[in-house]
């Protein structure tokens, strides 16, 4: 990619974080592929929308969904909340979800063979970007799917899983995960499980990459003082600027710098907005001033996207995957130049995929 292209050049966005597969799982009325290949309206990304905004893929989520369902959105868009933390998933719910959403992926890759590509390295990545086709990493949001024995983890190691969450906004085995209070802290509770410590290891020798991003503030230091990998929040944004229980404060974000660390801007309204409200009449200046933050606590080569696309209320601007560039041309106003642009549209991801796996 050349960083110093002429400003109205898209610059190719490889994302920390979508749901997409949850949302293509979720329509019953057609396949996903159909969905995928033309669009529904409703979702986020498309396969033309993803070509219209360049992006170039990302970590598409594998996430068991809750088992009663509630209007998050509705009740997050007020400028207080808090939401009680979801009942513990059991293993055999959380398995069948996840490997239906597996399924899906390895559907997308097979019926679009020029346009999706399972990568499970960033050389691979790399390669599917210059053929111009969609990177996808396998992630796990919430890892209620992998077993206490970890007997199914290198199943889904080998089929392209390189990136877990050890929880959602709920408990599991292996950590309690933080909930959504505005305005709060994110020291909710207890940390990681002894088999959530187990977890880290695991995860470490294989090089799969560990995602912070949904727990609280005990279990985001309880995986710093243990894992040997940079550390990471695929989709977070910052505590001083939003006081949600899902941003991290100053000290988590200077632990991620010094461990040559990447975390993700959530474009979610609720973790940008100062009053924490999910609204998508939302500036995209409040996006700037998040990236303004983390750039300055994180240096340049800490910082990219991290969209939640399908799992959240986005700013209208943006509206799908086909408006990153709205974006990218409001970073270009605020003096953002081509080569940071570059960094934080795919190039930290990449640095830190190579940074994580090469421990392994």
């Amino acid at each position: 990619m050349n960083p110093t292209a002429e400003p109205s050049a898209i610059v190719p966005v490889f994302d920390g974080h979508n749901d997409t597969l949850l949302h293509l799982a979720s329509n019953k009325a057609k396949p996903a592929e159909m969905v995928f290949g033309a669009g529904d309206g409703a979702g986020h990304i498309d396969l033309p929308r993803a070509r219209a905004g360049g992006f170039a893929g990302g970590f598409f989520a594998m996430f068991p969904p809750p088992l009663t369902s509630t209007d998050m959105d509705e009740e997050m868009k007020g400028t207080s909340y808090d939401l009680p933390l979801p009942p513990l998933l059991p293993l055999e719910k959380a398995q069948a979800s996840t490997i239906a959403m597996l399924s899906i992926m390895l559907r997308l890759e097979r019926a679009f063979p020029d346009d999706v590509a399972i990568c499970r390295s960033a050389v691979e990545i790399r390669v599917a970007m210059a053929a111009g086709k969609i990177a996808a990493v396998l992630h796990i949001e919430g890892a209620e799917a992998v077993d206490a024995d970890f007997a199914n983890l290198d199943v889904l190691f080998a089929a392209g899983l390189r990136s877990i969450g050890p929880v959602w906004s709920r408990p599991n085995i292996f950590a309690h995960g933080v909930p959504f209070r505005f305005p709060a802290s994110p020291d909710t509770g207890p940390g990681l499980t002894e088999i959530g410590r187990e977890l880290v290891k695991e995860c470490n020798t294989r090089g799969i990459m560990i995602d912070l991003s949904h727990l609280n503030e005990k279990g985001f230091w309880d995986v710093a003082g243990l894992s040997t990998a940079p550390l990471v929040a695929t989709h977070s944004n910052v505590h001083a600027l939003c006081q949600s229980t899902r941003n991290l404060t100053d000290r988590q974000l200077d632990a991620i710098r010094e461990s040559r660390g990447v975390v993700g801007l959530n474009f979610a309204t609720c973790f940008l907005r100062p009053d924490g409200a999910m609204r998508a009449d939302t500036d995209l200046d409040v996006m700037v001033r998040h990236l303004d933050y983390l750039v300055e606590r994180l240096g340049e080569d800490g910082v990219a996207f991290g969209s939640d696309f399908d799992g959240a209320v986005i700013p209208a601007t943006i509206g799908s995957v086909a408006g990153l560039p709205h974006l990218i041309e409001r970073m270009r106003a605020a003096g953002y130049s081509e080569a940071l642009l570059h960094k934080i549209g795919h190039e930290n991801w990449l640095s830190l995929l190579e940074r994580t796996q090469g421990q392994a």
